[in-house]
């Protein structure tokens, strides 16, 4: 505190001798940057070398047969003989083996191919990125000409990278040009917002109408759940929706008849292993013996099979005590000959399952208060798709339509709506108390971003002074990072347990709900928690010393832990999208898993045959928080806006190449991912105004206050009138369009049919092809 003291005798000079001393800002910037572009160089070599030898780990989608073939076209060539022209509506075009001359191929596909050819939720996902790269990079345009220059004069006296920031800034009436590029940028941000929007809604509704789309069944089935007893009768469910009803499916309980076929699908996978591992056993046991001189006598008579229980043949090469066995139970169940118990356990298990399947088809089922309903057309599925099908609230709702069979969570469909709320209620309380424990390791991480000060603050700790400096600004601009990416890789697998024990009866809700779950604690744990615990350890000494002087030692210190951020895009935006084109540990997975696991044929091809999948509700979040945050300091610290537009394109690139070239799509929401990280990117442009306000706060400037206030107001508005206007649009097909969609076809046939003017879907049909069918 004397120290301090005498350095508040004369505030410019002992501001400006801390900083040099103490400001590690860019020592940790170097430190962070240096030994992650060698990490990122190291991992992008490794990529472009191991790309060449395996393509089935990096360019499976080339190539691998199980994904589905196009038609076969014949065109004329110049010869005026017939060439023949395979394609294939899934798989990517090849690219070239060199090294590097692949770039110019990769350059030439089309983002749109990933919609056309693999998913609506991918090509989403890279124009997400691309928007958000390309937002900050218009941020910066608009910020640096203007905010640098004002921040650099600011007064406050801080040094290097410190000096960027708003906390350099001491005479109130500067803070003006931060309230008027607040204005324009925040307001940017909120265009970009409803452009997409609007977008996504084009683009949804002529994926929706698309031809390929609108005749799959599941288009024209619909997902009733938390029915009321009394409707699960088809008589009163055909009486209630009319004439329109195709099909129509009360689900059964299945629970017995699903553990019956679970064990019995374990029993037939263990007997496959153990028959394969005997036929192996056998095979080198004969090959050994031929090398030694022995005579092969050719195959027994298939007579002698009947002899045994598990062939005869292999019998002659293998003696009974070297036969597959196991125990019943682990360690002290009895060992049993493992094919023999799987033939007996078999014969017990299949006449149950027929005899249960045999039951559920004849309608002598348990009914479960859910009900597909399938329509002879689109628009009569989505009429009851749209209306309110019972007079009592959460009867007969929630409802979904387009439904996949195989992402149906079938123990789901069976709640009632009071068990559905409770466990809604219980699930978010879990996730909630979640964020709050989450906080403390969370909490320890950011104090770590700033061990210069929580050393002034604990002085036994000044032994770390004696660090060497690259090795300190290591432990204080990388490692915080690198803790915090390990510490949120283990949420994901919680927080989509919490969605399906909350009773999300598909998985893509499971996937919307994660999304959710999953940004909430992007937002706070990897943003608010670091950020505030960063700026309380960097303020706390000098507040303890000289209170009075707190609202000024925050206002400066605040904007200084956009340093840990930058260090953060910069391990992001390097690491990541190195590490997601060399995939290394999917590839030593995939050699190793295959070479010591993969006992049977069907597992050697299921490996082979399955490509990788994303979760749309875990991959979203991450990067729309780092938009989050780069939007949150993009007037406070303008710099950061940079290395995100960088970052960003970065990961784009990556994300690029591997839903190209090498990962698959199991779940489709039909890109309704894509509008909810949009709102979710508004929840930066809430914070900056909110962090900008107290920071005039702080610093006691009236006008620039009001004038915040002003624009929040406006954003709310502006805010809510778009959700408005959209949240139907969002969820539900217009008649209009379908009317529309009719007369053109009518129109085609040389039928003239009077028509409304609609929305006229040339205008984005132009842009990308039809989506492809699943």
């Amino acid at each position: 505190c004397e120290e301090q003291n005498i350095a508040g005798d004369n505030p410019s000079a002992g501001s400006a001798q801390t900083s040099e001393k103490n400001d590690p800002s860019l020592s940790s910037f170097l430190s962070t940057l240096i030994p992650t572009a060698v990490l990122a160089f190291v991992f992008v070599s490794l990529f472009l070398l191991l790309r060449r030898k395996f393509k089935r780990n990096y360019e499976p989608r080339t190539f691998l047969g199980s994904l589905r073939p196009q038609l076969v076209y014949l065109t004329p060539g110049h010869d005026n003989n017939a060439l023949t022209v395979a394609t294939s509506r899934e798989r990517s075009p090849a690219l070239p083996n060199g090294l590097l001359n692949w770039f110019g191929t990769f350059a030439k596909v089309p983002d749109s191919f990933v919609l056309n050819h693999q998913s609506l939720d991918g090509f989403l996902l890279l124009r997400y990125l691309k928007v958000a790269s390309a937002t900050c990079l218009v941020g910066c345009c608009i910020t640096w000409p203007v905010l640098f220059p004002v921040n650099i004069v600011g007064g406050r006296g801080l040094k290097q990278m410190n000096l960027l920031t708003m906390g350099n800034v001491a005479d109130k009436n500067r803070f003006y040009a931060h309230v008027f590029i607040a204005w324009i940028f925040l307001g940017f941000v909120f265009y970009m917002v409803a452009r997409e929007s609007i977008y996504y809604v084009n683009l949804r509704q002529a994926y929706l109408l698309s031809p390929l789309y609108s005749r799959r069944m599941s288009s024209r089935t619909v997902l009733f759940t938390s029915v009321p007893d009394e409707y699960l009768n088809e008589g009163i469910l055909r009486r209630m929706f009319g004439k329109g009803v195709k099909n129509l499916w009360i689900a059964n309980d299945c629970e017995e008849m699903e553990e019956l076929v679970e064990e019995r699908d374990k029993v037939a996978m263990k007997l496959e292993v153990a028959e394969t591992k005997l036929i192996k056993l056998a095979n080198a046991n004969r090959l050994k013996s031929m090398k030694k001189g022995g005579q092969n006598n050719g195959p027994l008579d298939h007579a002698d099979e009947a002899n045994g229980e598990s062939g005869s043949l292999a019998a002659k090469w293998v003696p009974t005590k070297k036969r597959p066995t196991h125990r019943l139970k682990p360690i002290i169940g009895k060992k049993v000959d493992t094919i023999n118990w799987c033939r007996s356990e078999l014969e017990r298990l299949i006449p149950k399952v027929d005899a249960l399947q045999a039951t559920h088809r004849a309608g002598n089922g348990k009914f479960i208060p859910s009900v597909f309903v399938e329509f002879y057309h689109q628009s009569e599925a989505q009429s009851a798709f749209q209306s309110l099908a019972h007079h009592h609230a959460l009867h007969m709702a929630p409802r979904f339509i387009g439904v996949n069979p195989d992402e149906v969570i079938w123990k789901n469909l069976k709640l009632k709506w009071p068990s559905r709320v409770i466990r809604n209620i219980l699930t978010i309380s879990f996730v909630v108390l979640l964020i709050v424990f989450w906080s403390i390791p969370v909490g320890f991480v950011g104090i770590l971003s700033n061990i210069q000060s929580l050393i002034q603050l604990a002085p036994w700790l000044s032994w770390l002074n004696k660090i060497p400096p690259t090795i300190f600004g290591l432990v204080q601009g990388l490692l915080p990072a690198v803790l915090l990416a390990v510490l949120m890789a283990l949420l994901p697998i919680i927080l989509r347990l919490m969605a399906k024990i909350g009773g999300a009866p598909t998985l893509s809700a499971v996937e919307l709900r994660t999304q959710n779950y999953y940004f909430g604690f992007q937002v706070v744990q990897v943003f608010l928690i670091t950020t505030l615990s960063s700026a309380a350890s960097a303020s706390v000494t000098g507040i303890l010393c000289k209170p009075m002087d707190a609202p000024n030692l925050l206002a400066e210190n605040i904007p200084k832990a956009s340093n840990f951020y930058i260090s953060y895009f910069v391990l992001q935006g390097l690491t990541i999208s190195s590490s997601a084109l060399l995939g290394i540990a999917g590839l030593i997975l995939f050699r190793l898993l295959g070479t010591f696991l993969d006992t049977t044929p069907r597992k050697m091809y299921k490996r082979w045959s399955t490509l990788s999948a994303l979760g749309w509700g875990t991959v979203f979040p991450v990067y729309t928080n780092l938009t989050v945050i780069a939007i949150t300091y993009s007037v406070i610290a303008p710099l950061v806006l940079g290395f995100a537009s960088i970052g960003l394109y970065l990961i784009y690139l990556a994300y690029r190449y591997n839903l190209l070239f090498v990962v698959n799509s199991r779940i489709d929401t039909k890109g309704l991912v894509y509008p909810r990280a949009l709102q979710q990117t508004t929840t930066g442009a809430y914070l900056a105004i909110v962090c900008l306000i107290g920071l005039f706060g702080i610093n006691t400037a009236p006008g620039p206050i009001i004038l915040m206030v002003i624009f929040l107001i406006f954003v709310i508005l502006f805010h809510l009138s778009l959700n408005a206007a959209l949240e139907p649009l969002l969820k539900y097909l217009p008649k209009s369009l379908e009317a529309e969609e009719q007369s053109l076809l009518a129109a085609e046939d040389g039928v003239v049919v009077p028509h409304s003017s609609g929305t006229d879907k040339s205008a984005f049909n132009s842009s990308t092809d039809s989506p492809r069918k699943d």
